[in-house]
């Protein structure tokens, strides 16, 4: 059967990715430390995600190690020999990245070198997935024209009437130190593809989102705002007017997509990867949605001052990813990410 590694295994598309392909019956060995409750405190802790995924999948082994330990990868790929690598470990929050700029780049983008330069070595034909970030395009949407509406921000140029394709640019912007470190590690990736010949992808996430997510307020945009809905904790704004729209994907439309690049791979790809138009919301709009599902009301507070890099607008154009990924499409709308979000915080803070 074939062989998986994930790193970053117990987060969100990890744990979601190891269940997948389990599922398929793939022996699959998670990469995990566990940095993200060191990077976000008691509620960023993997931990619970790493014990339902040794007790429910039926081939995955979990592997205690951090990817910034160069000769530690390297042993792994050697000994393993996968025939995927998906990676998406990271450190993903704009405002940590200020605070801790070496271990921003170091876990992001040396840490994502190790990898590809493991594999390139020891595992040469295996594909390899990077989960990027649409954050490699910086503060740049916001050049676009918008149209302010009632509820949210949209795209008044119509030539982005179904969102931002692969081919925009990445100059010329304010990326933030995480979204700079993010720009290092994709376009490392595309170079492996197309120097070396290697199966390498770089997908850009929008909002990647479900129930597995331990999200934070620097860190999961959804999962947060609906954890404090369901605890009656204040939410802050950040500017924008709460207009911020973001297009929202499943990470288990996310695991579809690997896969199906496994069976279509090719050299140094890029893709958008987020929900499309029909499946973005604004924070109001995330509110409303919020409120009648628990039937609390929301509470929350402004703060004018938006965050650095932060996207006023931002829709994934799906375009480029149905084209090439055969069969490939959303499956899981709004409503249903809402609702699962909100039953497994019930849930989890129940018990």
């Amino acid at each position: 059967m074939p062989l998986l590694i994930v790193t970053g295994s117990s987060g969100l598309i990890g744990s979601e990715v190891v269940t997948y392909f389990d599922a398929l019956g793939w022996t699959v060995y998670g990469v995990d430390n566990n940095m993200r409750r060191e990077f976000f405190g008691e509620k960023g802790d993997t931990r619970w995600n790493q014990h339902r995924l040794e007790t429910t999948c039926q081939n995955f082994h979990h592997v205690e190690l951090d990817i910034r330990d160069r000769a530690g990868v390297q042993r792994l790929i050697q000994e393993k020999k996968p025939d995927m690598i998906v990676h998406t470990a990271a450190q993903p929050s704009h405002d940590l990245a200020a605070s801790r700029p070496f271990d921003d780049f170091d876990v992001n983008a040396v840490g994502t070198m190790n990898l590809l330069e493991a594999a390139r070595q020891h595992a040469r034909d295996a594909v390899f997935v990077h989960m990027s970030t649409n954050k490699v395009y910086g503060d740049r949407p916001n050049t676009i024209p918008l149209v302010e509406l009632e509820t949210r921000w949209d795209y008044a140029d119509p030539a982005f009437a179904d969102g931002i394709p692969e081919s925009f640019p990445i100059d010329g912007s304010k990326h933030s130190l995480f979204g700079a470190s993010k720009v290092a590690a994709d376009v490392m990736v595309q170079e492996y593809g197309r120097y070396f010949g290697m199966k390498t992808a770089c997908m850009r996430g929008g909002c990647l989102t479900g129930p597995n997510h331990s999200g934070v307020e620097l860190h999961g945009f959804l999962s947060y705002l609906i954890r404090c809905n369901v605890e009656e904790r204040e939410y802050t704004i950040f500017g924008y007017k709460g207009k911020q729209v973001r297009d929202n994907i499943h990470a288990y439309d996310v695991a579809r997509a690997i896969e199906t690049f496994y069976h279509h791979p090719s050299s140094g790809a890029v893709f958008n990867l987020g929900g499309g138009r029909g499946n973005t919301v604004s924070i109001w709009e995330a509110f409303a949605r919020a409120e009648a599902i628990t039937g609390k009301p929301m509470r929350y507070r402004y703060d004018d001052t938006a965050r650095a890099g932060d996207h006023m607008c931002y829709i994934s154009d799906l375009s480029h990813m149905r084209r090439s990924l055969p069969g490939w499409d959303i499956t899981r709308t709004l409503d249903d990410i809402f609702e699962e979000i909100a039953v497994e915080w019930q849930r989890r803070l129940s018990v």
